[in-house]
Order: C-alpha cells, then structure tokens, then sequence
C-alpha cells in the first residue's frame, strides 16, 4: 500500500532477526537448542550496579528528563576511566558523549557529516550498523575487504585515490567483529596518517577494550599523536559489563566530532535515564575485579571450543579479544547453508558470516556467551554430524 523510502529499501537485511525467528520456532518445537549465535553475555550484571539503579531509580529526581549532555557525574567518571585505561585526558564538556548505547551513536553520527552520495569507508565483514547508518544517512558505503591475508585489516593503500578524496569518514572497530582481530599501533599511526593527508574522520568503534585474554590489553587510538583532531571514539558498558540490555555508552573525541553527534542527538532523543547514568557510574567507578573473572570465564570457554574444533580439524584463529569466535566453514557451501544445517541437524544456532556482508562470506562466527558445558554438548552434536 505505502511505499518505503530508498533508503530503507537499500538497507541490507538484518541477518540477526532472521537468526532469531529461527531460533525462537526451533524452541516452539519443543528443541533444545544451543545459542552461538547473537553474541549476548549470558552472566548476570554484577549486582552492586544493580543495587545503584535500584536506589537511584526511587529518587524522583531522576524521573524528568535528563540532560543530552549527559550528567556531569557520569562524564566525570568516564574522563577518569579513560585517564586511568589510557593515559588520555578528556575535556570534561567537550570531548565526552554519553550514548543510549554506542551502537544508536555510530548508526547517527553520519546525519552530521555525510550529504546525499558522500562515501564512507566501511570495512566488510562489519557490525551491521556501519552500512546501515551511512544509507540512512544518504551516504554510499565504499567497501575495505577484511582479508586474513592481512590479518583482517583494510588496505588502505588499494583504496582509489579518487574515493579517499571524496570519503567523509572511515570506520574501524579493533578489536574486531566478528574477526576478533587486533590491530596495532602501527597500524593505528599509518590510519592517523591516512586520515590526515585525505581530511577523514576516523570512527573508531571499541566496544570490546575491555574483554581481552593472555595478558593481551588494547589500545585507544586517542593515545597517538594527532589523533584528536579527527577520531571519535564509541565505548559501551553492554560488554563490559554484561549489560546490554541497559542500553549505556559514550562517544569521546574530537571537540567538533562530539559537538556535531551531540546536535544530532539532540533532535532524536531525550537523553539516558538518569537512574541508569548512575549505575554506569557505580560500573565505571566500582570494584572491577569483575571484568577480570568475565574475560577468566571467557577464555576458559574459548580454549574448550578451539580444542573441540581443532580435533575436529576445523580451522580458526585464536582470539586475544572479544568473546567470538571466527571459523572457516569446512565444507564445500557457503555460510548460511552451513548455519543451516547446525541448526536443523545439530540444533545449534552461529551467525554465517555473510550476514556481516560479503566478504564474510565462508565463515562462521561463534559466540562464547554460553557455559563451558553446553560448549561441551555443542561440539559432541557436531562431532555427531561431521
């Protein structure tokens, strides 16, 4: 009857809906399935952050509106974290941008900066939202295949020199989705570089800092010189913290990147719950013994899985960080036919890794957001099936 936009039309479909109507009629019919798929943590929030929301949501203070900006309480502790984390100092009302979500301010960014046909640079495989917020955005998405020939970093030397005059901003997310790649400082310096001499933002996507393994720490591109200038940089707690559903994040940056997503944020929404602002605090601020004991439970399942799928004769890189796992198909088909076929004949739900676009194409992702048992159960059913 009515007739969507072009821009909705252009938006790729999101594989992860799909995955989770199969998911849910696979459990209708009675089937015990196991969840590799969406990469959800499956542990608790730690429960003196509970108990931050819960007092902080009885004071009615905290029912009005709150502020776009972000409370003054919670920037501070995210200026302290990233000056502890990093050895970055951040302007308290410049350069920090609480988020509902860093994944609402990496899909809203680009309505600051791209007009209709300007071209962002988007690594392919990706989180979804990188694409989808440039189309939304008017943009034209300029694919950097992702390759393990180069250790699933762009090559920004084969970027067309035409298109590194015409791109707006380029997106980069280390530690990686879903290759759960690293990427170095030399890497970073020769980004910086790039970005400078070709005048392009840098969005750098870093929700996984915190979940790493083997003494392995990442670093924040706003450590390195001339950095500043033009990188915005997206964190949430969802990882961190299992809190995922709470919906928290910043961006932090340059004083004009932040300005611009601020102003854009502005029009769209109110701002976070204040109630949930202080429980961020109470996470960024609060004992943090438990980020250590969630990357423990995460490499311990990781290290029960990559044995499984080794002696299976599977082939996939072991992760430093992240909590997924990114696996060559080992047969002959392609990556939903083999996601498929987990799910019909061993009820096990992965996310093909075309879903995160064309060159994530024979592969599949798994997470490790389930215990190290049903990892146990989950390699037998394939050991079954092989």
């Amino acid at each position: 009857m009515f007739k969507l936009s072009k821009k909705i039309q252009a938006l790729p479909p999101y594989l992860f809906l799909e995955i989770d109507k199969a998911k849910r009629k696979a459990r209708q019919e009675g089937r015990d399935i196991i969840d590799l798929g969406i990469g959800d943590p499956d542990q608790p929030t730690p429960e003196f952050i509970i108990e931050a929301l819960y007092n902080a949501s009885r004071d009615p203070a905290n029912h009005r509106y709150a502020l776009d900006q972000g409370m003054p309480v919670l920037r501070r502790a995210i200026q302290g974290w990233y000056k502890r984390r990093f050895n970055v100092n951040l302007d308290l009302d410049t350069e920090i941008l609480p988020l509902i979500g860093s994944k609402e301010g990496i899909a809203h960014f680009p309505l600051a900066f791209l007009n209709p046909g300007d071209i962002s640079l988007v690594p392919d495989p990706c989180y979804p939202p990188y694409k989808g917020g440039t189309i939304l955005a008017g943009g034209r998405p300029y694919i950097m295949p992702l390759l393990e020939s180069n250790n699933f970093l762009p090559d920004l030397k084969k970027i067309p020199l035409p298109l590194r005059k015409k791109a707006k901003m380029i997106y980069v997310n280390y530690p990686n989705n879903p290759t759960n790649a690293c990427a170095s400082d030399v890497f970073y310096r020769q980004l910086i570089e790039f970005a400078a001499k070709n005048k392009i933002i840098i969005v750098s996507d870093l929700a996984y800092s915190e979940i790493s393994y083997d003494g392995y720490k990442p670093s924040s591109l706003l450590e390195l010189p001339g950095a500043r200038e033009r990188v915005i940089e997206f964190h949430s707690l969802s990882k961190t913290c299992n809190m995922t559903g709470w919906r928290i994040g910043w961006a932090s940056g340059s004083r004009q990147l932040i300005s611009a997503l601020a102003k854009v944020k502005s029009n769209i929404d109110s701002g976070i719950f204040s109630a949930i602002q202080l429980a961020g605090v109470a996470a960024i601020e609060g004992p943090q013994d438990y980020v250590k004991s969630i990357c423990a439970i995460y490499q311990e399942r990781r290290d029960i899985l990559l044995d499984g799928l080794y002696a299976l004769g599977w082939k996939a890189i072991k992760p430093k960080a992240t909590f997924y796992v990114w696996i060559k198909i080992p047969a002959k088909t392609d990556s939903i036919s083999f996601a498929a076929k987990l799910l019909k004949e061993a009820d096990i739900v992965v996310t093909p890794g075309v879903g995160f676009g064309k060159y994530g194409e024979g592969y599949i992702r798994m997470a490790l957001t389930v215990s190290k048992e049903r990892i146990r159960e989950a390699l037998e059913r394939i050991k079954k099936i092989s």
